[in-house]
């Protein structure tokens, strides 16, 4: 018995490994950001045991970072026959089918750091409001493709119903 959800003959699209640069910027950022806020109780009391807040802090972001890489790989998608599957995660693994029929809203978003590395999100937006996934780290190009393919899948998909 394997410990990981694999599906015969399933091919997994992955996302960009640009994106790897994006996660990671954006947990440097959020780690210097809670350092910053935790240690200033520390920093106007000079209580010397306050500080053990800001330096646990430090370790559980360089933590984050480090597992950047392998959750960026983690993530992936398939097209299959009525559905599309989308999975990410390493110890809580996500496994979300999202049919075509039910897709409401296919969206692309691009921030400024991943607009200046070519990089796309994908959203995917259905009536149950639990099944919203969304695709990071796709390349411009790619992002759009699937887009245009998603939407024609749910819209010939509700014609059948």
């Amino acid at each position: 018995m394997t410990d990981r959800l694999e599906l015969p003959d399933t091919e997994w699209h992955r996302v960009s490994p640009k994106y790897i640069v994006v996660d990671v910027v954006g947990a440097i950022i959020t780690g210097v950001i809670l350092v910053a806020a935790t240690s200033i109780p520390a920093w106007l009391t000079d209580i010397m045991w306050l500080w053990a807040i800001p330096a646990a802090t430090a370790l559980i972001s360089l933590a984050t970072i480090a597992f950047v890489p392998r959750r960026v790989r983690s993530i992936g998608y398939t097209l299959r026959e009525d559905d599309l599957l989308f999975r990410r995660g390493l110890m809580f693994q996500r496994f979300v089918a999202v049919p075509y029929g039910r897709m409401q809203l296919v969206d692309i978003n691009r921030g400024p750091l991943a607009r200046a590395l070519g990089l796309s999100e994908l959203r995917f937006v259905t009536a149950a409001a639990a099944t919203g996934v969304v695709i990071p780290g796709l390349a411009d190009t790619d992002a759009e493709q699937l887009r245009d393919r998603l939407v024609e899948l749910a819209e010939s998909r509700r014609a059948g119903l």
